[in-house]
């Protein structure tokens, strides 16, 4: 292997100088690099995006879902769903630590759950076991490789892995909103009743306090009835998110046309870029926190309309990002059993 880089970029097989996020090909060789944890995975937790798309082009069917990832995975050396362009994340336990890795208290055996995209991390997957469609998840026997610079959590004792893992693929969306709501706002969530959709609406609600006002899009009765149970939303639109003139227009009307301060978007399908822009008043902020975004889309799409607004495109890490997201979880205990109904292992 040549010389390590702390960001794998020795890892990297083309093209020339790109990270590994970058890449077209990874060299996912399971052998530990002197600055690199080598990990036994057991679960990938897939975006929401890449899922959704998978699962669509293989008609729900479980055993093409499987040959379509590993295809992915043997042709790239890491799995990034080449239409969408996105990963997720995994878990598993820590098999080996090179002598140079930035954290040598991390000890074989130990479970974790990598914080970085697997659209940047060397994977090989042996064989696919189980394929969860309610959870985005993949169950598999494998390896992967966590480069110096990654980021991880260590598997707390008192929550169930597989929840551990769903909430930590969208653990940097609470954080966020946390950052960006403020006191007195209007809070516009589009897809709201999603696994970082409930995370949002309910950061919301305590940010934005007894003075704002938090507005949740759903496209599902379900997901009305879901929201307007957990009373953390002042206003629950039921409507395509697509449908940017139907949106604008139900928006309006609940706030009688002062529209929103922050509109945050975390919908699993593309297209919904105008809708987060129009409800947003002008010297507003979207927060585009969902891989489904097109940049040129909203860009051109806000310049098109005339908005000045803000646009953020979504990190998926922000400092402790891990403990907030699973210490909301633990404090709301609406949430966590929520939570527990949809990812606990049964």
């Amino acid at each position: 292997m040549k010389a390590s880089c702390k960001y794998g970029s020795h890892r990297v097989l083309e093209p020339k100088g790109a990270l590994p996020q970058a890449a077209i090909r990874l060299d996912n060789n399971p052998t530990c690099g002197d600055n690199e944890c080598l990990i036994d995975v057991q679960i990938l937790n897939i975006d929401s995006a890449s899922f959704h798309q998978i699962k669509q082009a293989s008609h729900h069917d479980e055993a093409v879902m499987a040959a379509m990832i590993q295809d992915i995975v043997k042709s790239r050396g890491k799995m990034q769903n080449p239409v969408t362009g996105s990963g997720g994340m995994l878990i598993g336990t820590v098999r080996e630590v090179g002598p140079n890795f930035h954290n040598q208290d991390l000890t074989p055996g130990t479970p974790i759950a990598t914080l970085v995209s697997l659209t940047l991390t060397p994977l090989i997957i042996e064989e696919i076991t189980a394929i969860v469609l309610e959870h985005d998840q993949v169950h598999i026997t494998g390896t992967a490789v966590l480069f110096d610079s990654g980021v991880y959590a260590v598997l707390p004792n008192d929550l169930d892995e597989t929840l551990v893992l769903a909430a930590l693929d969208v653990a940097g969306a609470p954080p966020q909103m946390a950052r960006l709501a403020r006191q007195g706002d209007t809070v516009f969530v589009l897809g709201a009743a999603g696994k970082s959709g409930l995370l949002c609406v309910a950061q919301a609600r305590q940010s934005v306090g007894l003075n704002g006002r938090v507005i949740g899009l759903v496209n599902e009765p379900e997901q009305q009835a879901l929201l307007e149970e957990l009373g953390w939303c002042d206003h629950i639109i039921l409507a395509d998110a697509k449908d940017a003139l139907e949106v604008y227009k139900a928006v309006q009307v609940v706030t009688e046309g002062q529209m929103v301060d922050l509109s945050v978007n975390v919908v699993n399908i593309s297209d919904t870029e105008m809708t987060s822009m129009m409800v947003t008043k002008e010297g507003g902020t979207v927060y585009f926190f969902s891989m489904a975004t097109s940049f040129q889309k909203a860009a051109l799409g806000a310049e098109g309309i005339g908005k000045d607004i803000t646009m953020i495109i979504g990190n998926g890490y922000a400092k402790d990002h891990a403990d907030f997201t699973l210490n909301l979880l633990r404090n709301t205990p609406e949430l966590l059993d929520i939570f527990k109904t949809r990812y606990t292992k049964t």
